[in-house]
């Protein structure tokens, strides 16, 4: 298939543009560069840099067979203090891709959505019929896009899958998480293995969990990846499908610091912190209906594995 990335100088971007381009499509990275990097454009991919709101449209009249669209603002803190980031940057230029889609008749649409969208979770796994309570700007402006791609694929008919990804985290070779402000918590934790920043911050040890730490479910980018690719075969005219993306099971923040350890062989200084308001005890995704509708299954779930790969990529990357 001839396909468009959105933001595929980015992280998860450009881990799935390279699995499209292994897997034979046709591939162009349309990216601006303002938070992405030309190095991880995949060889074998097109690139475009513009910004996406002004260049949607000239870019999709060549014609292609689908979009993914990863292309967004996705810092919490920041959507917080700037919202205006946030529902221009993410909401404003979704519309632009969504109109220029309708316009040239671009038949599939696959859209990078977040388990922010649900907010604090009323029980756990989390589910797709969950309600999508977003605490913060970030997750209700990917909330907003997501009722927007419902509407248009079924005034329109276009085939639509929005994957909502719980904790990102692993690399892909070259390809992997190098961030100019980092807020995730692995790629925190290497930092302080390879010595450019002193410890990491344990925000809270007192939270109902087995450890008094906070747990999370991480998901390797290429099981990610994986996801994007069936998504595409799976992607029905006139039908917006919603997955989550997760192991199904979590780690804890003390879990993930050892294993850190472990990899790196590096002691990593854990300083204790107050909790963050609204920070959730536990966020696990259920992904039974990924599963069942798209037979994603995800394969490398162990956290030392994540890990590792992780910590290939930054100990031989520079920021």
């Amino acid at each position: 298939m001839k396909l468009l990335v959105t933001g595929g100088a980015g992280y998860v971007g450009s881990v799935c543009a390279a699995h499209l381009v292994d897997a034979g499509h046709d591939v162009t990275v349309l990216d601006d560069l303002s938070t992405g990097h030309k190095d991880a454009v995949p060889g074998g991919a097109r690139f475009v840099e513009a910004d996406l709101a002004e260049a949607a449209d000239d870019v999709l009249a060549d014609g292609f067979d689908g979009v993914l669209h990863f292309a967004a603002k996705s810092l919490v803190g920041e959507s917080v203090q700037r919202p205006e980031l946030y529902w221009n940057g993410n909401v404003v230029t979704s519309f632009r891709l969504l109109e220029a889609v309708r316009k040239h008749g671009t038949p599939r649409l696959v859209f990078s959505s977040t388990a922010a969208t649900y907010g604090e979770p009323e029980s756990v796994p989390i589910r797709e019929d969950a309600p999508t309570r977003p605490t913060n700007p970030y997750g209700a402006s990917k909330l907003a896009i997501d009722h927007a791609i419902g509407s248009y694929a079924v005034a329109h008919g276009l085939a639509a899958v929005s994957l909502r990804y719980f904790n990102v985290a692993g690399a892909h070779g070259a390809f992997g998480e190098r961030h100019a402000v980092e807020t995730h918590l692995i790629p925190l934790v290497l930092q302080v293995a390879m010595g450019t920043r002193d410890s990491v911050q344990v925000y809270g040890e007192d939270w109902p969990t087995p450890d008094g730490t906070c747990v999370r479910d991480y998901i390797h980018v290429d099981d990610l990846a994986d996801a994007h690719l069936l998504a595409l075969e799976h992607a029905q005219p006139g039908r917006h499908a919603i997955y989550n993306l997760g192991s199904g099971s979590g780690f804890s923040v003390r879990e993930v610091v050892e294993t850190c350890r472990a990899v790196t062989g590096h002691p990593i200084p854990a300083v204790s912190a107050p909790r963050r308001a609204g920070d959730p005890a536990v966020l696990i995704a259920s992904s039974e209906a990924a599963q069942a509708e798209l037979g994603w299954r995800p394969q490398r779930t162990d956290l030392t594995t994540i890990v590792r790969d992780a910590w290939e990529f930054t100990r031989t990357r520079t920021p």
